[in-house]
């Protein structure tokens, strides 16, 4: 008898601890990325490659490695950068930020964000200086490998996009342009990243002096 009551006591117990975590974990939203936003982001990534590529397309040795002036970079040199800040801000985005502690109470208000943050990176009216690890170096033989390298390091890119299962919209970090931005936000602002330089690229070509080939 008294074995049967402590089994029952404890079934009891564990109804009344067990049964409302179940619940509130149900009640608990999935922070996954939806269909929506990894649509919107492929999307995103695929449209920037294409404009990249179609900018630096045709164009002769002498059109690449012109300067409209000693302290602004060549075509050459915004290829270069952008290729090597793809890896660089991809690891912000799947490396550090997911790495901090997520805070699903702030997705809400950082969603609104997403557009803010596109804007703030491909507004060129604003200018910046590049962090060094990030600076053109002439670390490629050839435009030709520096398209090659972006290409691959864009595909490995979208591949996570694709199938990523992470909480990408609960986990943020600081961002210059918002108060922080999630890992999501910090994909976004990667591929508007690439094409604020793909703008930087036209404006060269744009430039009076630009070699006719």
């Amino acid at each position: 008898m008294r074995l049967r009551m402590a089994r029952l006591a404890y079934s009891d117990t564990m109804k009344r601890l067990v049964l409302p975590a179940l619940l509130v974990s149900l009640s608990l939203p999935a922070y996954k990325i939806s269909t929506e936003d990894q649509t919107i982001l492929v999307n995103h990534l695929q449209k920037t490659a294409k404009e990249l590529h179609e900018a630096v397309k045709g164009l002769s040795a002498a059109q690449f490695q012109f300067k409209a002036g000693p302290d602004r970079w060549s075509v050459a040199e915004c290829l270069e950068h952008i290729t090597i800040s793809e890896g660089f801000l991809r690891e912000i985005a799947t490396g550090k930020t997911m790495k901090l502690p997520a805070t699903p109470e702030g997705i809400a208000e950082r969603r609104k964000n997403d557009r803010k943050i596109l804007a703030a990176i491909t507004d060129r009216t604003r200018k910046g200086r590049a962090p060094e690890p990030l600076k053109p170096l002439n670390k490629f033989a050839t435009p030709k490998a520096t398209l090659d390298a972006f290409d691959k390091a864009r595909k490995e890119t979208i591949a996570f996009v694709k199938t990523t299962n992470a909480d990408l919209r609960a986990h943020a970090s600081p961002h210059w342009a918002v108060k922080e931005a999630d890992a999501y936000q910090w994909l976004l602002y990667l591929s508007g990243h690439s094409e604020r330089h793909t703008k930087q690229i036209l404006e060269v070509k744009a430039d009076p002096n630009f070699p006719k080939q």
